[in-house]
């Protein structure tokens, strides 16, 4: 995931995953798509993530009512969600959408290693932008999608702010969730996940204090060079460390809430205190969080959404889904 590391014409901060699945396929010549149908409706959603999947833009006519009407050239389907997939993946099979009917991974799994990702291509973008920003020199004409050098400094600090939230927030709920499930099985299993989570708050609380001072330097001088110079080392140490911290909970923590047999129920609530856990993350930095999943992820993580027994959280989450660009 998030393998952008290729010349685009939009700037660093502006590149998505979705860009780096372009980049190796042409976009398909598509007649219209239109859905017709509620925005607020989760199903809606999930068509649009799909579509996106398959590089197809999708226009959206607000109807009232809970049918959902997909528009395909000439061609129109209606029913359930199932149904509208089929006739998308009959129209555009390439890429094709997975259907794993009997995967049976415990939806905290899911959820986490989905954090995972979103998390770690939100920090590829910092390593690449402020790398960009070291080695650009200084700028001469203003890049509208940025501003300013010191914009661009002011735009770049929101956003690690922003990553910042979401990361504090998922050690947070693996913390109080994830671990002490494990930690009942089995004591101590999780005390190495919980030493490596308190060695990386003081680097994370640290980058961000290091922008702070860069957003008032004046941007091409001595000193914002070497304070980019600093930044760079810090937010690459910082990545290096979330990465192998991830895959060693993915290859030996996450694999063992499969071995706890949890019955559904309790499973469920599991999940949901997870969702709970995420509040920030699910509400206004939902969109930010979306902008680090593939399209074929974000179609995950809004199955899972869907499950969440809090309809007002629920249909939040999903009202956000529907906006997002």
């Amino acid at each position: 995931m998030g393998n952008c590391f290729f010349k685009s014409k939009k700037p660093t901060a502006e590149i998505a995953p979705c860009d780096c699945t372009r980049r190796f396929r042409p976009a398909p010549v598509a007649p219209t798509v239109r859905l017709y149908g509620s925005a607020s409706s989760p199903v809606a959603a999930y068509i649009r993530f799909a579509l996106l999947h398959k590089n197809v833009s999708l226009q959206l006519v607000p109807t009232e009512g809970d049918t959902l009407v997909l528009e395909i050239g000439s061609e129109t389907v209606s029913g359930h969600r199932e149904t509208l997939l089929q006739f998308i993946e009959e129209k555009f099979p390439h890429p094709p959408l997975r259907f794993d009917l009997v995967e049976r991974t415990p939806l905290v799994v899911k959820v986490t290693r989905l954090q995972h990702r979103s998390i770690t291509w939100h920090l590829e973008r910092m390593v690449r932008w402020v790398e960009d920003l070291r080695t650009r020199g200084k700028r001469k004409t203003v890049d509208p999608a940025v501003g300013s050098p010191r914009m661009e400094l002011k735009k770049l600090e929101k956003n690690y702010a922003q990553l910042l939230e979401v990361m504090l927030e998922h050690a947070q709920m693996e913390e109080r969730i994830v671990f002490p499930l494990l930690q009942r099985a089995d004591p101590g299993l999780c005390k190495a996940a919980n030493e490596e989570h308190a060695r990386d708050l003081p680097v994370m609380n640290g980058i961000k204090e290091d922008m702070k001072s860069i957003g008032v330097m004046d941007y091409g001088t001595p000193a914002c060079k070497e304070g980019l110079s600093n930044l760079s080392t810090r937010l690459k140490s910082l990545q290096k460390h979330c990465k192998e911290h991830f895959d060693e909970e993915e290859k030996d923590v996450l694999p063992l809430l499969e071995a706890t047999e949890l019955s559904g129920e309790e499973e469920k609530r599991v999940f949901e205190d997870c969702i709970e856990a995420m509040k920030v993350t699910h509400s206004h930095l939902f969109n930010f969080f979306l902008e680090g999943l593939l399209p074929s992820e974000a179609m995950e993580y809004a199955d899972l959404i869907m499950k969440c027994g809090d309809k007002q959280l629920r249909a939040s989450m999903i009202q956000i889904i529907s906006n997002a660009k």
